[in-house]
């Protein structure tokens, strides 16, 4: 791992305040960077510096003197060599608008947001790319893998990915956010890594869902195993490498999100199987889960390329046909039988 003294002087923003972005706002400003952080609301910028706590997103954790919270967007996004957006995939486009006039072409874009934008299938740093014209492309990154915010803030022993077309990018984003207790491995498979995040959280509503309906243990680990397949399969029409898929940001993801009570996707599930309906499992929750939204994507961007994909069409029915869970599970129970193995 390289020293950070050959990081002396670098100047990092982070762009959103959730837990996700907090945890990795604190384990960059722990290694001695300084962070300026950007908040939406302003409680949550004024908790952090009053109180060196996240009490909204990331409560109980305490944060290091290093982190600068603002309100203030230009002024963090401005005069970096490194930006984190870590804001949720439907507000990526507004947030990446609202920014594009202060980033430059120096600076590393890295990406910890997993989603697939709605209207364009675009992933996040496809969405990025398409803000930010004016940044070569090999200075993208995504940071991906199983890894829950509040397990990073606890130091629990974690691995992660992280994927650009430029090795070089995916180098240096590696060694900036790599310590001792938060291992990253690298890729050239941006589109596989970023798909792998992405869809994941589609499976574990449907793997929440089994543990609501009191399936059991055989059923979850179908719905995973099946699940992976689909990911598989759209990933390889999208032109991904299929070896992603067995790596941290494919099976590595998915086992975490769909097995792990942290996981608001699993969480949202279960209601859902519990009879709870999505529009008041929503309103009680504080924080985003992107598998309800990518639900929508994933479903429309399988069926305009023609990719097969069961469990994540049954999960859109849930969500937005208001078809009950019981139903689903019939309907793919009793799918026309088929070879396991697909051709590719």
């Amino acid at each position: 791992m390289n020293n950070n003294n050959n990081f002396k002087g670098l100047k990092i923003g982070v762009i959103g305040a959730g837990s996700w972005g907090t945890a990795l706002a604190n384990l960059l400003a722990l290694k001695g960077f300084n962070i300026d952080f950007w908040a939406f609301e302003k409680n949550v910028k004024d908790d952090i510096a009053r109180l060196s706590e996240n009490r909204i997103f990331l409560p109980g954790v305490k944060l290091s003197s290093n982190i600068h919270p603002s309100n203030d967007i230009e002024k963090v996004a401005s005069g970096k060599n490194l930006l984190l957006l870590v804001v949720p995939s439907h507000v990526m486009r507004e947030t990446a608008n609202k920014i594009s006039g202060f980033v430059t072409r120096d600076m590393t874009i890295v990406s910890a947001s997993k989603g697939i934008e709605n209207k364009t299938h675009l992933t996040m740093t496809g969405v990025l790319c398409e803000i930010f014209k004016h940044i070569p492309e090999n200075r993208f990154a995504a940071l991906s893998g199983p890894s829950f915010a509040r397990e990073v803030a606890k130091k629990a022993p974690t691995l992660i990915a992280v994927a650009s077309k430029d090795q070089k990018t995916a180098d240096f984003v590696q060694h900036v956010f790599a310590t001792s207790y938060f291992r990253v491995y690298t890729s050239n498979d941006i589109t596989g890594v970023e798909l792998g995040g992405a869809t994941k959280n589609v499976i574990a509503i449907a793997a929440g869902m089994s543990d609501g309906l009191d399936f059991g243990l055989n059923t979850r680990a179908a719905i995973i195993t099946r699940g992976l397949a689909e990911i598989r399969r759209l990933g390889l029409k999208l032109g991904a490498n299929p070896r992603t898929f067995v790596g941290l940001a494919g099976v590595g993801d998915l086992l975490l999100t769909c097995t792990g009570t942290l996981s608001r996707n699993y969480t949202v599930g279960k209601l859902l199987g519990e009879g709870k309906k999505i529009d008041a499992i929503l309103s009680e929750m504080k924080m985003v889960a992107e598998g309800v939204k990518t639900a929508k994507s994933v479903y429309n961007l399988s069926r305009r390329i023609g990719v097969e994909m069961p469990i994540s069409r049954e999960v859109y029915n849930i969500l937005y046909n208001d078809i009950s869970p019981e139903e689903a599970v019939h309907r793919l129970m009793t799918r026309g039988l088929r070879e396991e193995l697909d051709e590719i």
